[in-house]
């Protein structure tokens, strides 16, 4: 199957997935201090201090695995160009509207199966 989008479009396209798992591995490297396990050490910092500390800690994890899901879904779509099957649903095999891969370029399907 050859994409319906032409050279310069797939580059578009390509360059704004690049950038996205760029800018997530970047922004996973920012947090990973906040999100390593927390000290309950009662000595060192007191328990209210520990508590908010473990909220964050688990914000920071739960933001971690969307980014995780979200660069899955950008090196899925990269191999789906590669393959020569980008633009295309991958549950009927329908044309993905040009304004909807514009709004997200990782979408896998038609508006219809999604």
């Amino acid at each position: 199957m050859s994409s319906p989008f032409t050279k310069k479009q797939l580059a578009t396209y390509r360059e704004r997935l690049e950038g996205l798992i760029a800018e997530l591995e970047a922004m996973d490297s920012l947090t990973e201090d906040s999100r390593k396990p927390v000290e309950l050490d009662q000595t060192t910092q007191g328990r209210l201090s520990r508590m908010d500390a473990l909220q964050v800690q688990a914000m920071q994890e739960a933001t971690a695995d969307r980014r995780r899901s979200e660069k899955m879904r950008a090196k899925a779509a990269l191999e789906r160009m590669d393959a020569g099957d980008f633009g295309y649903c991958v549950s009927c095999g329908e044309d993905i509207p040009k304004k909807r891969l514009d709004h997200d370029p990782t979408v896998p399907t038609c508006v219809d199966c999604a």
